[in-house]
Protein backbone atom coordinates (compact mmCIF):
# COMPACT_ATOMS: atom_id res chain seq x y z
CA UNK A 1 0.00 0.00 0.00
CA UNK A 2 1.27 3.48 -0.89
CA UNK A 3 1.53 6.21 1.74
CA UNK A 4 1.89 9.57 0.05
CA UNK A 5 3.57 12.54 1.70
CA UNK A 6 0.36 13.95 3.13
CA UNK A 7 -0.72 10.61 4.62
CA UNK A 8 2.72 10.22 6.18
CA UNK A 9 2.53 13.75 7.53
CA UNK A 10 -0.82 13.21 9.21
CA UNK A 11 0.24 9.88 10.73
CA UNK A 12 3.36 11.46 12.21
CA UNK A 13 1.49 14.49 13.54
CA UNK A 14 -0.98 12.18 15.26
CA UNK A 15 1.84 10.28 17.01
CA UNK A 16 3.49 13.55 18.00
CA UNK A 17 0.29 14.89 19.61
CA UNK A 18 0.20 17.73 17.08
CA UNK A 19 -3.24 17.18 15.54
CA UNK A 20 -5.13 17.53 18.80
CA UNK A 21 -3.69 18.61 22.11
CA UNK A 22 -3.61 15.54 24.35
CA UNK A 23 -5.06 15.19 27.83
CA UNK A 24 -2.14 13.04 29.03
CA UNK A 25 -0.16 13.91 32.12
CA UNK A 26 3.31 15.31 31.48
CA UNK A 27 5.09 12.03 32.40
CA UNK A 28 2.68 10.08 30.18
CA UNK A 29 3.37 12.41 27.26
CA UNK A 30 7.13 12.39 27.78
CA UNK A 31 7.17 8.59 27.79
CA UNK A 32 4.82 8.39 24.80
CA UNK A 33 7.18 10.68 22.88
CA UNK A 34 10.18 8.60 24.00
CA UNK A 35 11.65 11.77 25.48
CA UNK A 36 11.96 15.36 24.27
CA UNK A 37 15.26 16.71 23.00
CA UNK A 38 16.16 19.29 25.64
CA UNK A 39 19.73 20.55 25.41
CA UNK A 40 18.44 24.09 25.83
CA UNK A 41 17.29 24.78 29.37
CA UNK A 42 13.78 26.05 28.61
CA UNK A 43 12.62 25.96 24.97
CA UNK A 44 11.29 22.42 25.33
CA UNK A 45 8.51 23.79 27.55
CA UNK A 46 6.97 25.11 24.33
CA UNK A 47 7.10 21.57 22.96
CA UNK A 48 4.86 20.42 25.81
CA UNK A 49 2.60 23.48 25.60
CA UNK A 50 1.90 22.88 21.92
CA UNK A 51 1.07 19.20 22.56
CA UNK A 52 -0.84 19.11 25.86
CA UNK A 53 -4.19 20.65 26.76
CA UNK A 54 -3.96 23.06 29.68
CA UNK A 55 -0.21 22.73 30.08
CA UNK A 56 1.41 25.14 32.53
CA UNK A 57 5.18 25.40 33.17
CA UNK A 58 4.87 24.16 36.74
CA UNK A 59 3.44 20.88 35.44
CA UNK A 60 6.93 20.02 34.19
CA UNK A 61 9.16 22.25 36.29
CA UNK A 62 7.96 20.78 39.59
CA UNK A 63 8.60 17.26 38.29
CA UNK A 64 12.09 18.23 37.19
CA UNK A 65 12.81 19.71 40.60
CA UNK A 66 11.94 16.52 42.48
CA UNK A 67 13.43 14.00 40.02
CA UNK A 68 10.29 12.62 38.43
CA UNK A 69 11.62 14.12 35.20
CA UNK A 70 15.31 14.41 34.36
CA UNK A 71 17.48 15.92 31.65
CA UNK A 72 20.00 13.27 30.67
CA UNK A 73 22.35 12.49 27.77
CA UNK A 74 20.48 9.73 25.99
CA UNK A 75 19.50 9.30 22.33
CA UNK A 76 22.32 10.35 19.97
CA UNK A 77 24.23 11.34 23.12
CA UNK A 78 22.15 14.54 23.33
CA UNK A 79 20.31 15.88 26.36
CA UNK A 80 16.71 14.64 26.49
CA UNK A 81 13.89 15.25 28.92
CA UNK A 82 12.80 11.84 30.17
CA UNK A 83 11.08 10.25 33.10
CA UNK A 84 13.53 8.79 35.58
CA UNK A 85 12.35 5.31 34.67
CA UNK A 86 12.96 5.83 30.96
CA UNK A 87 16.30 7.49 31.57
CA UNK A 88 17.58 4.41 33.37
CA UNK A 89 16.03 1.99 30.88
CA UNK A 90 17.07 3.68 27.63
CA UNK A 91 20.52 5.07 28.42
CA UNK A 92 22.42 1.72 28.62
CA UNK A 93 21.05 0.71 25.23
CA UNK A 94 21.93 3.91 23.36
CA UNK A 95 25.20 4.75 25.14
CA UNK A 96 27.09 3.29 22.17
CA UNK A 97 26.51 6.53 20.23
CA UNK A 98 28.34 8.48 22.90
CA UNK A 99 31.09 5.88 23.00
CA UNK A 100 31.66 6.30 19.25
CA UNK A 101 31.92 10.06 19.69
CA UNK A 102 34.31 9.64 22.62
CA UNK A 103 36.49 7.19 20.73
CA UNK A 104 36.81 9.61 17.82
CA UNK A 105 37.29 12.86 19.75
CA UNK A 106 38.71 12.09 23.17
CA UNK A 107 40.29 8.62 23.42
CA UNK A 108 43.68 9.68 22.04
CA UNK A 109 43.79 12.71 24.30
CA UNK A 110 43.97 10.46 27.37
CA UNK A 111 47.36 9.09 26.38
CA UNK A 112 48.52 5.50 26.47
CA UNK A 113 46.61 2.85 28.45
CA UNK A 114 44.20 5.15 30.31
CA UNK A 115 42.69 3.50 33.41
CA UNK A 116 39.10 3.95 32.24
CA UNK A 117 37.43 2.10 35.10
CA UNK A 118 39.37 4.16 37.64
CA UNK A 119 38.56 7.43 35.86
CA UNK A 120 34.85 6.66 35.78
CA UNK A 121 34.81 5.48 39.40
CA UNK A 122 36.57 8.62 40.60
CA UNK A 123 34.27 10.81 38.52
CA UNK A 124 31.26 9.06 39.99
CA UNK A 125 32.60 9.63 43.49
CA UNK A 126 33.31 13.31 42.89
CA UNK A 127 29.93 14.02 41.27
CA UNK A 128 27.99 12.10 43.92
CA UNK A 129 29.38 14.45 46.53
CA UNK A 130 29.02 17.68 44.58
CA UNK A 131 27.37 18.16 41.17
CA UNK A 132 29.84 19.82 38.79
CA UNK A 133 30.10 21.20 35.30
CA UNK A 134 32.31 19.24 32.95
CA UNK A 135 34.96 21.96 33.23
CA UNK A 136 34.96 21.59 37.01
CA UNK A 137 34.97 17.82 36.79
CA UNK A 138 37.88 17.77 34.36
CA UNK A 139 39.92 20.03 36.64
CA UNK A 140 39.19 17.83 39.66
CA UNK A 141 40.04 14.65 37.79
CA UNK A 142 43.23 16.24 36.50
CA UNK A 143 44.62 16.28 40.04
CA UNK A 144 43.92 12.55 40.35
CA UNK A 145 45.24 11.60 36.91
CA UNK A 146 48.06 14.06 36.18
CA UNK A 147 49.17 14.33 32.60
CA UNK A 148 45.76 13.36 31.23
CA UNK A 149 43.69 15.89 29.28
CA UNK A 150 41.05 17.35 31.64
CA UNK A 151 38.33 17.66 29.00
CA UNK A 152 38.89 14.06 27.88
CA UNK A 153 38.72 12.91 31.50
CA UNK A 154 35.37 14.64 32.02
CA UNK A 155 33.97 13.31 28.75
CA UNK A 156 35.01 9.80 29.72
CA UNK A 157 32.78 10.03 32.79
CA UNK A 158 29.97 11.59 30.74
CA UNK A 159 30.03 8.72 28.26
CA UNK A 160 30.51 5.74 30.54
CA UNK A 161 28.32 6.87 33.46
CA UNK A 162 24.65 7.91 33.31
CA UNK A 163 24.64 11.54 34.47
CA UNK A 164 21.69 13.82 35.20
CA UNK A 165 21.88 17.58 34.65
CA UNK A 166 20.61 18.89 37.96
CA UNK A 167 18.26 21.79 38.75
CA UNK A 168 17.98 24.71 39.04
CA UNK A 169 19.12 24.50 35.41
CA UNK A 170 16.03 23.71 33.36
CA UNK A 171 13.50 24.96 35.91
CA UNK A 172 10.99 27.43 34.49
CA UNK A 173 11.99 31.02 35.15
CA UNK A 174 15.28 30.04 36.76
CA UNK A 175 18.84 29.50 35.65
CA UNK A 176 21.89 27.63 36.79
CA UNK A 177 25.13 26.14 35.58
CA UNK A 178 25.14 22.86 33.66
CA UNK A 179 26.09 20.72 36.63
CA UNK A 180 25.80 16.93 36.65
CA UNK A 181 25.47 14.12 39.15
CA UNK A 182 25.15 10.34 38.69
CA UNK A 183 21.62 9.11 38.03
CA UNK A 184 22.14 6.59 40.82
CA UNK A 185 22.56 9.48 43.28
CA UNK A 186 19.74 11.61 41.89
CA UNK A 187 17.26 8.73 41.50
CA UNK A 188 18.09 6.40 44.40
CA UNK A 189 14.58 4.93 44.57
CA UNK A 190 14.03 4.46 40.83
CA UNK A 191 14.81 1.09 39.27
CA UNK A 192 14.42 0.02 35.67
CA UNK A 193 15.84 -2.86 33.68
CA UNK A 194 17.66 -1.88 30.47
CA UNK A 195 15.20 -1.61 27.61
CA UNK A 196 15.52 -4.15 24.80
CA UNK A 197 16.28 -2.87 21.33
CA UNK A 198 12.99 -4.41 20.15
CA UNK A 199 11.03 -2.36 22.68
CA UNK A 200 12.97 0.78 21.78
CA UNK A 201 12.07 0.38 18.11
CA UNK A 202 8.42 -0.18 19.03
CA UNK A 203 8.51 3.01 21.09
CA UNK A 204 10.02 4.83 18.13
CA UNK A 205 7.34 3.68 15.73
CA UNK A 206 4.64 4.58 18.24
CA UNK A 207 5.95 8.14 18.45
CA UNK A 208 7.43 8.77 14.99
CA UNK A 209 6.13 6.15 12.58
CA UNK A 210 5.57 5.08 9.93
CA UNK A 211 9.32 5.05 9.38
CA UNK A 212 12.20 3.38 7.61
CA UNK A 213 15.01 1.45 9.24
CA UNK A 214 17.30 4.38 8.48
CA UNK A 215 14.91 6.78 10.21
CA UNK A 216 15.07 4.73 13.42
CA UNK A 217 18.85 4.56 13.23
CA UNK A 218 19.16 8.34 12.87
CA UNK A 219 16.86 8.88 15.84
CA UNK A 220 18.47 6.36 18.16
CA UNK A 221 22.12 6.51 17.13
CA UNK A 222 22.07 2.72 16.83
CA UNK A 223 23.07 0.71 13.77
CA UNK A 224 22.06 -2.63 12.21
CA UNK A 225 18.38 -2.22 13.06
CA UNK A 226 17.17 -3.98 9.90
CA UNK A 227 17.36 -7.31 11.71
CA UNK A 228 15.27 -5.86 14.54
CA UNK A 229 12.56 -4.63 12.17
CA UNK A 230 12.58 -8.04 10.48
CA UNK A 231 11.56 -9.86 13.66
CA UNK A 232 8.95 -7.37 14.88
CA UNK A 233 5.25 -7.65 14.10
CA UNK A 234 4.70 -4.69 11.81
CA UNK A 235 2.77 -3.58 8.76
CA UNK A 236 4.64 -2.16 5.80
CA UNK A 237 3.91 0.57 3.29
CA UNK A 238 5.63 2.05 0.29
CA UNK A 239 6.63 5.69 0.40
CA UNK A 240 6.29 7.94 -2.62
CA UNK A 241 9.97 7.36 -3.39
CA UNK A 242 9.67 3.60 -3.05
CA UNK A 243 11.18 3.39 0.43
CA UNK A 244 9.78 0.66 2.68
CA UNK A 245 7.99 2.15 5.68
CA UNK A 246 7.29 0.10 8.81
CA UNK A 247 4.57 0.72 11.38
CA UNK A 248 2.82 -0.82 14.34
CA UNK A 249 -0.37 -2.57 13.21
CA UNK A 250 -2.74 -0.62 15.46
CA UNK A 251 -1.04 2.79 15.33
CA UNK A 252 -3.14 5.77 14.17
CA UNK A 253 -2.96 6.66 10.49
CA UNK A 254 -5.52 9.43 9.98
CA UNK A 255 -7.11 10.32 6.70
CA UNK A 256 -4.73 12.54 4.70
CA UNK A 257 -7.42 15.24 4.57
CA UNK A 258 -7.62 15.47 8.37
CA UNK A 259 -7.28 19.17 9.31
CA UNK A 260 -3.97 20.07 10.95
CA UNK A 261 -4.10 23.23 13.09
CA UNK A 262 -1.28 25.76 13.33
CA UNK A 263 1.38 24.54 15.73
CA UNK A 264 4.48 26.33 17.05
CA UNK A 265 7.47 24.01 17.45
CA UNK A 266 10.55 24.77 19.53
CA UNK A 267 14.07 24.94 18.16
CA UNK A 268 15.05 21.30 18.83
CA UNK A 269 11.60 19.81 18.38
CA UNK A 270 11.49 16.03 17.99
CA UNK A 271 9.38 16.29 14.86
CA UNK A 272 12.22 17.94 12.95
CA UNK A 273 15.16 15.84 14.14
CA UNK A 274 14.02 12.23 14.28
CA UNK A 275 14.00 10.98 10.69
CA UNK A 276 16.64 10.50 8.02
CA UNK A 277 14.14 11.79 5.47
CA UNK A 278 12.29 14.78 6.90
CA UNK A 279 10.27 15.55 3.78
CA UNK A 280 7.12 14.48 5.68
CA UNK A 281 7.16 17.96 7.28
CA UNK A 282 9.87 20.09 5.64
CA UNK A 283 9.06 22.31 2.67
CA UNK A 284 11.24 23.82 -0.04
CA UNK A 285 10.72 27.19 1.63
CA UNK A 286 12.35 25.85 4.77
CA UNK A 287 15.14 24.00 2.98
CA UNK A 288 16.09 27.11 1.00
CA UNK A 289 16.84 29.18 4.11
CA UNK A 290 20.50 30.04 4.89
CA UNK A 291 20.65 28.40 8.30
CA UNK A 292 24.17 28.42 9.75
CA UNK A 293 25.98 25.19 10.53
CA UNK A 294 26.74 26.45 14.05
CA UNK A 295 23.28 27.73 14.90
CA UNK A 296 21.13 29.19 16.14
CA UNK A 297 18.55 26.50 15.49
CA UNK A 298 15.35 27.70 13.85
CA UNK A 299 11.95 27.33 15.49
CA UNK A 300 9.16 26.69 13.02
CA UNK A 301 5.43 27.16 12.62
CA UNK A 302 3.44 24.38 11.03
CA UNK A 303 0.55 25.38 8.78
CA UNK A 304 -1.50 22.49 7.44
CA UNK A 305 1.12 20.22 8.99
CA UNK A 306 4.15 21.56 7.10
CA UNK A 307 6.89 24.08 7.83
CA UNK A 308 5.41 27.40 6.73
CA UNK A 309 7.07 30.03 8.95
CA UNK A 310 9.86 30.67 11.44
CA UNK A 311 9.46 32.41 14.79
CA UNK A 312 11.48 34.02 17.56
CA UNK A 313 10.28 35.75 20.75
CA UNK A 314 11.81 38.86 22.27
CA UNK A 315 10.86 39.13 25.94
CA UNK A 316 11.79 42.17 27.98
CA UNK A 317 10.63 43.46 31.33
CA UNK A 318 7.56 45.25 30.00
CA UNK A 319 6.92 43.76 26.57
CA UNK A 320 6.77 40.50 24.67
CA UNK A 321 7.01 40.48 20.88
CA UNK A 322 6.72 37.34 18.77
CA UNK A 323 8.32 37.80 15.35
CA UNK A 324 7.08 35.46 12.62
CA UNK A 325 8.70 35.12 9.18
CA UNK A 326 6.54 33.25 6.63
CA UNK A 327 8.38 30.91 4.28
CA UNK A 328 5.66 30.91 1.64
CA UNK A 329 2.64 32.94 0.61
CA UNK A 330 0.03 32.31 3.28
CA UNK A 331 -3.66 33.05 2.88
CA UNK A 332 -5.24 35.70 5.05
CA UNK A 333 -7.02 32.94 6.98
CA UNK A 334 -3.71 31.17 7.60
CA UNK A 335 -2.06 34.41 8.72
CA UNK A 336 -4.92 35.03 11.13
CA UNK A 337 -4.55 31.53 12.60
CA UNK A 338 -0.77 31.93 12.91
CA UNK A 339 -1.27 35.26 14.71
CA UNK A 340 -3.96 33.88 17.03
CA UNK A 341 -1.89 30.86 18.02
CA UNK A 342 1.15 33.11 18.39
CA UNK A 343 -0.79 35.35 20.76
CA UNK A 344 -1.70 32.29 22.84
CA UNK A 345 1.97 31.27 22.88
CA UNK A 346 3.00 34.72 24.11
CA UNK A 347 0.51 34.45 26.96
CA UNK A 348 2.29 31.23 27.89
CA UNK A 349 5.83 32.58 27.56
CA UNK A 350 5.44 36.09 29.00
CA UNK A 351 4.13 37.48 32.28
CA UNK A 352 0.56 38.81 32.09
CA UNK A 353 1.77 42.36 32.77
CA UNK A 354 3.87 42.46 29.60
CA UNK A 355 2.48 44.22 26.55
CA UNK A 356 2.24 41.49 23.90
CA UNK A 357 2.36 41.67 20.13
CA UNK A 358 2.76 39.31 17.15
CA UNK A 359 4.60 40.88 14.21
CA UNK A 360 5.17 39.42 10.75
CA UNK A 361 8.43 40.10 8.93
CA UNK A 362 9.34 39.50 5.29
CA UNK A 363 12.65 38.02 4.22
CA UNK A 364 12.83 34.65 5.91
CA UNK A 365 15.53 33.61 8.37
CA UNK A 366 17.95 36.55 7.90
CA UNK A 367 15.14 39.08 8.36
CA UNK A 368 13.86 37.24 11.42
CA UNK A 369 17.27 37.31 13.07
CA UNK A 370 17.59 41.03 12.37
CA UNK A 371 14.13 41.80 13.70
CA UNK A 372 14.68 39.81 16.88
CA UNK A 373 18.21 41.06 17.53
Amino acid sequence: MLLDRRALNRATLARQLLLDRATMTVPEAVEHLAGLQAQTPHTWYTGLWTRLAGFAPAHASDLLADGRLVRVASLRSTIHLMTGRDALAVRPLVAVAGERMWSTNFRRRLGADPPLDDIVAEGRRLLTGTPMTFGELGAALGTCFPGRDPAALAQTVRVFETLVQVPPRGLWGRSGKAAHTPASAWLPHVTAAPMSVDDLVRRYLGAFGPATVRDAQVWSGLTRLAEVFARLTTVTFAGQDGRELFDLPDAPRPDPDTPAPVRYLYDFDNLLLSHADRSRVLTTGYLSQPFGDNGPMPAVVLVDGFTAALWRPVLTRGSAVLYVAPLTDLSSADLDEVAEEGARLLRFLAPPSAQQDVRFVDGGWPALLRAAA
